[in-house]
Order: C-alpha cells, then structure tokens, then sequence
C-alpha cells in the first residue's frame, strides 16, 4: 500500500525523495475529487503527459501545459518538489523557526534561495480570518525591535533615536482562550488602533481581558476587565498570561533563530509563529505539514513583491 504519512522528517525525506510521489500527494490536496482543473481556462478536459510530468489543457490557448506549481507558492520555481517539501516540513514544525543558513545546509541551496522559498512557505502559513473571536479574550500589545545593548555603538546612534518603542514595531495579539490567536503589525498604540482591531476580530458581549494601558478604554460593547500589572498579573481569570507566554514564544525566534529581521517582513513571521502556536494541541507533525500544504494554491509570491522594501533598515537583536 502507498505510504501517505510519513511521522517523521526522515520518512518525509525518503518518501518525497520520489518525484511521483510527490505529484500524486500535491495532485491529491489541490484536487481532492479526483478532477484535474486547468489553472489558465478552468476547463476539465485534461491530460496527463507522463514524459513530461505535467498536464495538458484539450482547449488551445497560451501555456495549456501546466505543471503542479502553477498557481502555487511554488509557481516558477527550479527547485525540485523534494527540496521543497522537505523545507516545508521542517519550518512547519520547527518550535523555534529554522533560519535560512540551516536550509542551505540542510538542502544544498543558497542561502539566498533559502530565504526566499521560506517567505513564500509562510504565505502557506496565513490563516483565513473567519470567524469573530468570542467567550474570554486576551489582548495585548507588543514592540518587536533591537536591543541598544547589542549594537555596536556606531549602529545604536544611527538606529536608537529615542525610548521606549520608538524605534521598534508595534504588534497587537488577540487571544480567545481554548482557540487561535490573531497577530497583526499596527501603526502605533493608540486607542483607534487598537480598539479598531479588538472591534473587526471580537464579537460584541464577549469578556476581554486587557492591561492598564489607556487606550483599551471605552471598549462598552464588551465585558472589559482590566489587570494593572503594577499590582498583579493575575486576579482570577483576568490576566493575559496566554498572550505573554506567545510573546516569549515570537521573541525567542526572533532573537534566537532569525536575528534580524526587516519591519516590512515582520507580518510574514508573525504568520509562521501563529500558524505553529494554534496547531500546536491535537496535531502531529504529519497534520501540520499537511494543512500547511494544503494553503499553497493561490498564494503566489514573487521575489520582486518580496523584495519591494530592500533599503528599509531591519530590526536587529
């Protein structure tokens, strides 16, 4: 019988090593009925071309041949389908993140190439809003930014221009306890800001836990209950421990594994940690890998979108 579940990131090797493996696995979560679609026309008159380990629209149009990364963060790409899920595999179930020197070594690429075929995982990483987040929630703010005691005099000068997180970003979490978090970068700490995000993601009579910060006030439609840390960190159930232990979580990866990171990239590992934190309880590392993959269609990501912020001073830790 065909293995379709490797448990381990050896199995995973080894069984990805097959390239029809891989095409049958990939041709299975895009098209699940069985029914291969052309990306170009929509048609469903199509064939496989087995020399060429691709399919063929029967409609004459422009590129009627296509191979399974089309349309798929893999789209263009000459890296094998083996390198990629191998990579996929490793940073889907990394704790802390994988860096993407490790990705070179591990897979003979670039680190360059490395770095790349990471960003474009981790728009496979980004989950669908859905739902508003109801019952008991956390929210709370964060800064992502350097540490003055790191850089070498000349570089704190020219980066360091003020306190506090002035020179950091600003990250807002929103936790519904015994579900997901939802992470986002926003512009500053203000209370439009922030309160404008707990309205879009929270549903109106939900009890929302928050710190002593100001701008969480006048949050009427819900049950706000604040926890001045200046006295406690827990009084019965208003804390937001939650959200403090997923900020450990993000800044050790940061600091530990990426080191730095550029502020218009920020989002994109916001994503990675989140995906991995609300999977974490139920799934193994196959059902991680295989949700991961099957988020690909339709999150193309071409390195000169990627690239469209190069000059912007990146955070360093």
């Amino acid at each position: 019988m065909e293995q379709q579940q490797p448990a381990s990131l050896q199995e995973a090797i080894i069984y990805y090593s097959n390239t029809e493996n891989c095409l049958n696995y990939l041709a299975r979560k895009r098209w699940p009925d069985g029914v291969v679609v052309c990306p170009t026309c929509g048609s469903t008159n199509v064939s496989f071309l087995k020399n060429q380990l691709r399919w063929q629209c029967s409609s004459h149009h422009p590129k009627r041949q296509f191979s399974i990364k089309v349309g798929t963060i893999f789209e263009d790409s000459p890296i094998g389908l083996d390198k990629w899920l191998s990579a996929m595999w490793l940073i889907t179930n990394a704790k802390n993140g994988i860096s993407s020197w490790e990705i070179r070594r591990a897979l003979g690429v670039s680190q360059k190439t490395a770095w790349f075929m990471l960003h474009r995982i981790r728009t496979a990483h980004q989950g669908k809003s859905g739902n508003k987040f109801s019952g008991q929630i956390e929210a709370d703010e964060t800064f992502i930014g350097g540490k003055a005691r790191n850089m070498h005099a000349a570089q704190r000068a020219k980066k360091i221009t003020g306190t506090g997180g002035k020179d950091k970003t600003a990250v807002m979490g929103i936790l519904e306890r015994g579900g997901k978090i939802r992470t986002k970068v926003v512009p500053n700490r203000k209370k439009k800001a922030l309160q404008a995000e707990l309205r879009e993601h929270v549903l109106a009579g939900s009890a929302i836990f928050t710190d002593a910060l100001k701008s969480y006030e006048g949050l009427d439609e819900f049950q706000h209950e604040v926890i001045d840390h200046a006295v406690a960190y827990v009084n019965g159930e208003v804390h937001t421990n939650g959200l403090e232990n997923f900020w450990s979580l993000l800044k050790r990866t940061l600091a530990g594994t990426y080191v730095s990171v550029e502020p218009y990239h920020l989002f994109r590992y916001l994503d990675e940690q989140a995906f991995r934190y609300n999977n974490r309880k139920g799934m193994n590392d196959w059902d991680r890998f295989d949700l991961a993959v099957s988020q690909i269609v339709g999150r193309r990501l071409t390195y000169a979108e990627l690239t469209g912020k190069v000059g912007e001073t990146a955070i360093p830790f």
